[in-house]
């Protein structure tokens, strides 16, 4: 086996244990293209409520969802043909797309609102945890709340650190914020990455 071979079982092994985690009702710190999220059962309102507590978050601000692709977020939200346009022409990438969420997602994910962002990250480790989870992963920065967005795993506070399973580490993120969109309203709710793009596809459609 060559050395290439060794570090791509190495971290799907890293993988499958993250996974393994995630089923289990922990947490799990991973990658995106943008900072460093923090992973749970989004199904599972144990889980959620977890991650939660590790952010110190206030339950009014709703979390959101990480799938692997556009079409296993059909199982979870329900989504108009111009929602899934957007989703289509924007993701994977660094966009978060709020879309009405299915009746078995759970309400602390979502604040007991009816609307859950949902994200496919353009990064690998981050899908294939994702896939290799097999169910909709917390798609929420892994940081205290109030406290900067994480873009290497050595700056992870040591206290939110205590509340984590799992650590996958990517290297360096971009940093970059991704942009909160509802493409049902046309509303972008917070301008990040792919901001200019966004809007012209909005105003073209």
């Amino acid at each position: 086996m060559s050395r290439g071979d060794d570090s791509t079982a190495a971290r799907d092994d890293e993988v499958t244990a993250a996974a393994a985690a995630i089923a289990a009702g922990d947490l799990v710190v991973y990658p995106t293209e943008t900072v460093y999220g923090l992973g749970a059962d989004a199904l599972n309102a144990d889980a959620v409520e977890r991650a939660f507590d590790a952010k110190g978050r206030d339950r009014s601000k709703p979390l959101s969802l990480g799938v692997p692709n556009v079409a296993a977020a059909r199982e979870h939200v329900h989504a108009d043909d111009h929602t899934m346009a957007f989703m289509q022409a924007f993701l994977p990438g660094p966009v978060t797309v709020l879309c009405e969420r299915a009746d078995h997602v759970p309400d602390v994910l979502v604040a007991g609102g009816e609307r859950v962002g949902v994200r496919v990250p353009a990064h690998d480790l981050a899908l294939d945890l994702y896939a290799a989870a097999g169910t909709p992963v917390t798609a929420t920065s892994a940081n205290r709340s109030g406290h900067p967005s994480v873009r290497h795993p050595d700056d992870l506070d040591p206290d939110f650190l205590a509340a984590v399973d799992t650590v996958l580490d990517g290297g360096r993120t971009d940093g970059s914020e991704s942009t909160v969109v509802d493409p049902a309203t046309g509303e972008i709710h917070r301008r990040g990455a792919l901001a200019g793009a966004i809007e012209a596809w909005l105003d073209e459609h």
